[in-house]
């Protein structure tokens, strides 16, 4: 039976009818198999010696030699007497020759039975066809497992997205160039590690799990404790850890952390992700500026090559970061002097003429930020710092020394995008009660069954001395998403976050 699945002209209940006949047909092959006492479950093992990637870097050295490769047949060509077949491992394809007089008969038979996704193994000799493709001359042929489910049609592979993305083993086996995003996934992950391994940083890990839900605006997954018989939450950052960890004395501390927010989902946020947040005693957020664009250069090069990366129609420039304060960012895009607002009643005249959505707590300081979202945002293409944020939407930064209504916090953006934020941070503990205290209230005020509550831990810690420090954060999948010109989060999940189906 020729299969055919995923074929355009056909509809979609023809296509499962038609993938479910081809499903029977090979669990019939299997029972045989089992039958004739040749189950392909029971090999528990395989002696590879070479990758097909290896072979063919390596032919000159190689020819003649006997290899024993194992994979995935991927396609076959039986012409009589002998064929030819294509084994993908996990670093590429190989051809491979297999005749039925090198093979002996009954094996040869069995080989044209297999089907198209079963995971073979062939010993054989290395060579290089008439027609110049670098193969292998099957000397000995196995069944390692039984692919019970046809792969999709060659010609138009496995195009849709929602499917893509909840069976991403298949996805990975027939489109090999999304298996290149997830190892250059793992080339940035080393290369920030190597980085800030480096620069004296030490990588540590704090708790997932945590006691309550902290006044932050992001709201958590709850759970439950059953041997304390408390109610948990998957935590929404890992700050507070770490910051407890430089007043014990450490000095620079980095967490690769998996966060958890019960928030919406599009194609810049999922509900779990992973981010970096670093912390190092002695600097401010001008000494965290100065490691972001030297870590994004760094990387980059290492990892692309170059510093010019090309990302959804755009080139970005890494070689150049321009910084702007959030006043100057909006006047510069929307025309709007913030310092010509003399009260809170000004700010909220402006906005209403400039057709900006007020904030819920309609300060100068949360109406500006509400203004740089509807100006600058958009525009920001090219690598850019954004400075002096308000105190109102800052309540872990320290306050500017000559003007305490801003604070020595930055976030930088890349294709009109956030990709981190990083503080000069509070350690005023009085100053991060009140803070505190004042961010739990609002959301009680918005929500009443808020179960938000104030760290009284963090500021414990903080009345024993914390030095000045500056702190960063910022997301993995955003930078592996432009490194890998990637559009949306999902692209660098390998499992991203689904809807079960009714299956």
């Amino acid at each position: 039976m020729q299969e055919t699945i995923n074929q355009p002209e056909l509809s979609a209940a023809e296509q499962e009818k038609a993938f479910s006949e081809h499903a029977k047909v090979r669990r019939e092959k299997l029972a045989a198999l089992k039958e004739a006492g040749q189950d392909p479950y029971v090999v528990t093992r395989y002696d590879v010696t070479h990758h097909c990637t290896e072979i063919r870097d390596n032919f000159d050295a190689m020819e003649g030699q006997t290899v024993s490769i194992a994979g995935r047949m991927m396609s076959r060509r039986i012409m009589g007497k002998a064929s030819f077949c294509d084994v993908q491992d996990g670093s590429g394809r190989m051809q491979v020759y297999v005749k039925r007089d090198d093979v002996g008969v009954e094996d040869y038979q069995s080989f044209k039975k297999w089907d198209i996704g079963d995971i073979i193994g062939v010993k054989g000799i290395v060579f290089r066809t008439q027609k110049g493709e670098i193969s292998v001359h099957a000397e000995q042929i196995t069944l390692l497992s039984k692919s019970l489910l046809p792969l999709p049609e060659k010609f138009h592979g496995l195009k849709d997205q929602e499917t893509r993305y909840r069976q991403r083993y298949v996805d990975l086996i027939v489109n090999p160039e999304v298996k290149d995003t997830f190892v250059k996934r793992s080339r940035i992950m080393q290369e920030l590690r190597s980085f800030l391994d480096g620069r004296g940083f030490l990588e540590v890990e704090t708790p997932i799990l945590t006691p309550f839900e902290i006044g932050a605006s992001a709201r958590p997954f709850l759970t439950h404790h059953n041997t304390l018989d408390m109610d948990m939450v998957l935590r929404i950052e890992t700050e507070l850890y770490l910051k407890r960890l430089i007043v014990g004395g450490f000095e620079r501390v980095y967490e690769v952390g998996r966060i958890f927010r019960n928030e919406g989902m599009d194609p810049k946020h999922n509900p779990e992700f992973t981010t970096i947040e670093l912390y190092q005693a002695y600097t401010d957020f001008h000494g965290m500026m100065d490691l972001v664009e030297d870590m994004m250069k760094t990387v980059a090069q290492r990892v692309c090559g170059t510093l010019q990366i090309p990302y959804q129609g755009h080139e970005i420039d890494l070689s150049h970061w321009e910084r702007l304060t959030m006043v100057e960012a909006v006047k510069k895009y929307s025309g709007v002097d913030f310092n010509s607002w003399q009260s809170d009643e000004d700010a909220i005249a402006a906005a209403k003429e400039h057709g900006v959505e007020l904030p819920e707590v309609p300060t100068k300081g949360a109406i500006l930020a509400e203004f740089f979202d509807a100006f600058v945002e958009d525009k920001l293409i090219q690598p850019t710092f954004i400075y002096d944020y308000p105190v109102e939407i800052s309540p872990l930064a320290k306050r500017k020394p000559d003007d305490p209504a801003f604070t020595e916090r930055f976030e930088y953006f890349i294709n009109a995008t956030e990709f981190g934020n990083a503080f000069s941070e509070l350690n005023d503990p009085i100053d991060q009660r009140e803070r505190f205290e004042r961010q739990v209230a609002e959301r009680k005020a918005l929500d009443p069954d808020s179960r938000a509550q104030v760290d009284y831990d963090f500021v414990t810690a903080l009345e024993y001395g914390m030095p000045p420090t500056g702190g960063l954060g910022f997301g993995v999948d955003r930078l592996v998403m432009l490194l890998t010109d990637s559009a949306s989060i999902r692209d660098v999940l390998l499992f991203p976050t689904m809807k079960p189906t009714d299956k």
